[in-house]
């Protein structure tokens, strides 16, 4: 990759991140001795791996398309420095990842960073497709804030009274 990134790139991190995503949280849910967190961190995997699915999808559709407006040079930039911040969108992180979390709260605070970095990085992503295939894209973060608002609620349950829980 160059400089910048095409709307095709970015879609292409997109599967990425999904992938890396549902590495992660399979992962965790393997080593989770708390029953509930085994179960959120498994379903999650589950619609990570539909998400890659998803954007395989739109790949396929947007392989051609260049945002629109008058500063693309800048935006795709903008997208190059999101991206390159962001470690779910290195190839088989997921699992390297997961293997750092050493109990189910560290987990669900790496998920939680990660859910919020997509949802980032999908809101960019969103002036990279086309008109037609936006409400792609809007499904998949709306999935997201869901799936954020799964690891919040279990992350209070796993916390306890800890006041310091937040998410």
């Amino acid at each position: 990759m160059g400089n910048t990134f095409s709307g095709c790139e970015i879609i292409e991190l997109g599967i990425q991140i999904e992938k890396n995503g549902k590495d992660f949280f399979f992962a965790v849910s393997e080593k989770a001795k708390n029953e509930e967190a085994k179960k959120i961190f498994h379903c999650l995997s589950m619609e990570d791996s539909k998400h890659a699915d998803n954007f395989k999808n739109l790949f396929t559709l947007a392989c051609n398309y260049s945002p629109e407006g008058a500063y693309p040079d800048e935006y795709f930039a903008y997208m190059n420095s999101l991206a390159s911040s962001y470690v779910f969108t290195e190839k088989d992180k997921g699992v390297e990842i997961a293997k750092q979390a050493k109990n189910e709260k560290e987990a669900v605070e790496i998920g939680i960073r990660y859910v919020k970095d997509a949802i980032l990085f999908y809101e960019g992503m969103k002036r990279v497709v086309a008109d037609k295939d936006k409400k792609i894209v809007d499904n998949l973060l709306e999935e997201e804030k869901q799936h954020l608002g799964k690891l919040c609620m279990l992350k209070k349950k796993i916390c306890g009274t800890d006041t310091k829980c937040t998410c």
